[in-house]
């Protein structure tokens, strides 16, 4: 592996650019230049497709072994798991406690001390904004950010808050500090914080357990897919 990574150094590449620049790229189109984030699809689907081209351009995935297919059964289930953490204490399951819900949306998802907006996504229902753009919405949510965000947070971060040279360090090395302040960077990321954090947690593990950054990936996608679907089966937009 080390001869490989030198080699690769040889040619040019540059490992910090391509974990880092399309997630990079990605928060300023959504936040820095406010030109193209929420709420507009076609402002999405514009950052979906820049997000696309730069990961496919640099190609982080080069510095990495091929997906692992003993680790996707694990994946799945760890993805599967988040997906229903992530909507469950707004679900009517979490209704069975109604001042315990509303604390959770007052407090656990941004910003503090006021419940979120129930609509907030709503510009990217299919009768509003079309089919195809709800697609791209979904699409850009399980295939792009979400690959984005692990070569990034687990790939780059976590092992970078362990050794400059990140790509020495092993996957499965465990360290709590550089664990636990990527997951929780990565749940500050999400407007439902708390879950954000939980998700954070259960996709670190994972990368631990399995030191396969596809594997992670591969859960995160479904996660976000299974979200998008049941966000447009039940028209709860609130979620995008």
């Amino acid at each position: 592996m080390d001869q490989e990574i030198r080699g690769q150094r040889s040619l040019g590449h540059r490992p910090l650019l391509a974990h880092v620049a399309p997630f990079a790229a990605w928060l300023i189109l959504m936040t820095g230049l406010g030109l193209f984030g929420d709420p507009a699809p076609w402002k999405y689907a514009v950052r979906a497709a820049i997000g696309g081209v730069l990961l496919l351009a640099l190609r982080p995935w080069r510095y990495y072994p091929r997906p692992n297919a003993g680790s996707l059964p694990l994946a799945l289930a760890v993805g599967a798991g988040l997906a229903i953490l992530w909507v469950g204490p707004e679900h009517r399951w979490g209704a069975a406690v109604p001042a315990w819900q509303e604390l959770y949306l007052r407090f656990a998802v941004l910003p503090f001390g006021r419940l979120p907006d129930a609509t907030a996504g709503r510009i990217y229902a299919p009768d509003g904004a079309g089919w195809l753009m709800a697609i791209v919405r979904l699409a850009g949510s399980a295939f792009v950010i979400a690959v984005i965000e692990e070569f990034f947070w687990r790939g780059f971060l976590y092992r970078r808050l362990q050794q400059s040279d990140f790509l020495r360090v092993d996957p499965g090395r465990f360290a709590a500090t550089a664990f636990w302040i990527t997951a929780l960077f990565f749940g500050l990321e999400h407007h439902r914080w708390l879950v954000g954090i939980l998700a954070g947690l259960g996709y670190g593990w994972l990368y631990v357990r399995t030191r396969d950054v596809w594997a992670v990936a591969a859960a995160h996608m479904l996660t976000n897919l299974l979200l998008g679907l049941y966000v447009l089966a039940t028209r709860s937009y609130g979620f995008w």
